[in-house]
């Protein structure tokens, strides 16, 4: 009995090692709903929420998966609502516990931002700007965080950029192509994702909008909080059956 069970183990593990996505981007919705749920303080619910995120990139690592991203904080996101104070005080813890972690310097995890944290409070831009530079040089794994961000946004200002070069004699508007467009967004140096998986609602976030055209997606249909390996597996599982 033992033997077939280590049988099955092993043939799980190769039947995971084939085809697994080069990028995977993961949606954190439903952290709020889920504190009303439970009947759970914003501030613990935050606290469950990051710490899921931080157990999804030990995954990462086991499964050598290169780049995972995560929708943090969206751009439009109620600046004056209750729960936002909490999401930026548990953005700053875990960004915090990044900082010269063995965890993060073992694996060489480099971690970026995504979005426009710059416009944040002082309390946050400061850990953002710590940890980017911490982990520039690191190239083992990539860790994307989406902070501040809007999909359509960053194509917006990736136009923009184009328009500037345009109106100053440098670009041909004849030549804007896709490839163009890409190397002038947030997200220029990174390979699209090749699986999306979306918690809370069932609906198009614009998270990675421009380059999740052939992206598949998996709804898990969980609040993020209760979101743990399970559930990454089942959607790895899925992404590999039309691979």
């Amino acid at each position: 009995m033992l033997t077939k069970i280590k049988s099955a183990i092993i043939k799980e593990k190769d039947a995971l090692s084939i085809k697994l996505p080069r990028h995977i981007a993961i949606t954190m919705d439903g952290t709020e709903h889920w504190a009303l749920k439970n009947d759970i303080s914003y501030e613990e619910a935050y606290k469950k929420a990051f710490f899921m995120l931080r157990n999804t990139i030990r995954s990462q690592v086991k499964l050598k998966i290169p780049i995972l991203s995560f929708y943090i904080l969206d751009e439009n996101y109620d600046k004056d609502s209750e729960s936002y104070s909490y999401l930026l005080d548990a953005i700053v813890e875990m960004l915090n516990e990044f900082a010269n972690n063995e965890f993060v310097n073992e694996n060489k995890i480099k971690i970026s931002v995504i979005g426009k944290w710059y416009n944040l409070p002082s309390r946050i831009v400061d850990p953002i700007k710590k940890i980017i530079d911490e982990t520039k040089d690191y190239d083992g794994f990539f860790v994307n965080l989406c902070i501040n961000y809007d999909g359509q946004e960053e194509i917006v200002n990736a136009i923009k950029l184009l328009g500037m070069q345009i109106k100053a004699g440098k670009l041909d508007p004849e030549l804007i192509d896709k490839d163009l467009i890409k190397e002038n967004l947030y997200t220029s140096y990174f390979l699209p994702p090749n699986l999306m998986i979306k918690n809370g609602k069932k609906e198009a976030s614009g998270f990675l909008l421009w380059d999740s055209v052939n992206t598949k997606i998996c709804f898990t249909n969980k609040l993020w909080p209760d979101f743990d390996k399970t559930e990454f597996m089942d959607a790895i599982k899925e992404y590999q059956k039309g691979n």
